[in-house]
């Protein structure tokens, strides 16, 4: 880890009006620096910033400084983000990982990493080496031939399925993005992955109040019990009435480069029976536009198997 200078703001226009790298929980920045992926000449502690609160009323609120175990922990949170959060990590990491520094953590492609290796995330133009190279985990929807890197936040996936927002707060005031509108594709510039200006901080995560949303899970698919990122994931929420679906939500990871919401699963879903056969012809449409690398042809079969299990695991006692 390369010398850097430590402040820390104690208010959020404190914060905008520095220069540097801002620290929450530190479980993505300090492991890049670590590494030298990342070698910041400044450093904001912004841990001193009162951006705090669990909100469960009119819909959820999250600050963004906020524990994911905490989180995870508070009554009336979604079940799909509490699961999601649970299977993200250790207890020890969720007890210091913010719910914002979450959601704006790197990738954990192993080139992304290896600062010996070429990567265009990290070096724009140096090349993708893993699109013939090692690629088992990554992704098979939203790519390009700038990179495939997947996107690793658990949450996001369970945010994104459930029309989440992000505050931000920069020098211009104050704005409100919709999680799904806020991560990019990598398309010729994967080193843009997200839509938060130079100087913005994530203030809060909004979640729209969604009367059924307490009908909805997480399930992961890894290759270990714990401590892994997702081969594949799914967060579904439904709304059943009468033995038939009245809506729902669908979102996938370990597939994608970015959080992926899946409208035409969720528009196959929609006044379907509470079946089996419906949940695998739903599921079918998930993986629509896949491009498999050479070591992971498996996922889009793997995607809408788990999209299937996730559905089964969410009807049992209506079936």
């Amino acid at each position: 880890m390369r010398p850097f200078e430590l402040t820390a703001p104690t208010t959020v226009e404190d914060a905008l009006a520095g220069t540097g790298t801002f620290l929450a929980g530190g479980t993505t920045l300090v492991d890049l620096m670590k590494l030298n992926v990342l070698t910041p000449q400044h450093v904001l502690d912004i841990n001193q910033i009162p951006l705090l609160g669990i909100e469960t009323g009119d819909g959820l609120r999250f600050g963004a400084l906020e524990r994911m175990a905490d989180i995870a922990a508070h009554p009336g949170v979604y079940p799909a983000i509490s699961r999601a959060l649970l299977l993200s990590a250790s207890q020890q990491i969720r007890n210091m990982a913010s719910i914002g520094g979450n959601l704006l953590q790197r990738t954990r492609c192993s080139y992304f990493r290896d600062v010996a290796m070429p990567c265009n995330k990290r070096e724009p133009g140096s090349g993708c080496p893993a699109i013939s190279g090692a690629n088992r985990m990554h992704a098979v929807l939203g790519t390009s031939d700038a990179c495939v890197a997947t996107h690793a936040s658990d949450v996001a996936v369970a945010l994104v399925a459930l029309d989440a927002e992000v505050v931000l707060a920069g020098e211009d005031g104050t704005r409100v993005v919709k999680l799904a509108e806020f991560y990019r594709e990598p398309g010729e510039t994967p080193e843009v992955e997200h839509d938060l200006r130079p100087g913005e901080l994530i203030t809060e995560v909004r979640v729209p109040r969604l009367d059924w949303a307490e009908n909805s899970t997480y399930v992961k698919v890894r290759d270990r019990q714990s401590y892994e990122f997702a081969l594949c994931s799914a967060a579904v929420a439904l709304d059943i009435r009468d033995g038939r679906i009245a809506d729902a939500r669908v979102a996938a990871g370990g597939v994608a480069t970015v959080p992926w919401r899946l409208p035409g699963v969720e528009a196959a879903l929609r006044g379907a029976p509470v079946t089996q056969e419906a949940f695998e012809a739903a599921a079918a449409v998930a993986a629509e536009g896949a491009r498999p690398l050479s070591a992971n042809g498996f996922k889009p079969s793997l995607l809408r198997r788990t999209i299937v299990r996730a559905l089964l695991e969410l009807t049992e006692g209506n079936r």
